[in-house]
């Protein structure tokens, strides 16, 4: 919560600076916003794995899981593409399609929208959710039940963009937690969450 709130506190000023008419924010009020999003999850995370700063940044960052992985990695990775696909398809055929809202083309140009969405918001994400908080929660209770409450939280917080969206995305925040303990490192989900969102990207 303290991740989400600096990063809306961070994106009020480009809002106010902004003076939106009828909600509308301009694109460079938008990438603002954006940017401030994943500075909370990312300064936030870092802050509490430094132990608000009685660690290096380096100590941090190892805390939050970002370690080298071995090609054992692989297969865990190989493995929870497929069962999102899985997952994903089921869903789809059951329910239809998930929709979410298109917020690329808010962004602007598209290296911004790669920056943001690619590799800004993956990487943000990971460390605050897998890194820090399914990190955290899996010291304190049983480890498929911390996966799963970091997952909810993760999916709950894009409801915004689309409510539909919301199961697969808990679902995939599942799997990723499942494959950071598996791998031992954050960094096989970061790549995963790229993949991920690229292929959003593209469908959008």
């Amino acid at each position: 919560m303290i991740a989400l709130g600096l990063g809306i506190v961070l994106g009020i000023p480009a809002v106010i600076v902004d003076n939106p008419d009828e909600g509308d924010l301009s694109t460079g009020a938008n990438v603002a916003v954006q940017v401030a999003t994943a500075l909370g999850f990312l300064l936030v995370p870092l802050a509490v794995a430094s132990g608000w700063g009685q660690a290096s940044l380096r100590v941090a960052l190892r805390r939050l899981g970002v370690r080298r992985f071995g090609g054992t990695a692989v297969p865990w990775m190989l493995a929870a593409v497929g069962a999102y696909l899985l997952f994903a398809g089921v869903y789809s055929a059951l329910f239809g399609a998930p929709e979410q809202e298109d917020i690329a083309e808010s962004f602007g140009p598209v290296p911004a929208q790669i920056l943001l969405i690619v590799i800004a918001a993956p990487i943000s994400e990971e460390l605050c959710f897998r890194g820090m908080l399914f990190g955290g929660l899996r010291g304190r209770m049983p480890r498929l039940v911390a996966a799963l409450v970091s997952a909810l939280i993760f999916g709950a917080l894009h409801a915004l963009t689309g409510l539909s969206a919301v199961p697969p995305l808990i679902f995939f925040g599942f799997i990723l937690a499942l494959l950071y303990e598996r791998t031992g490192s954050v960094v096989p989900g970061i790549l995963l969450h790229m993949l991920n969102n690229s292929a959003a990207l593209i469908g959008q």
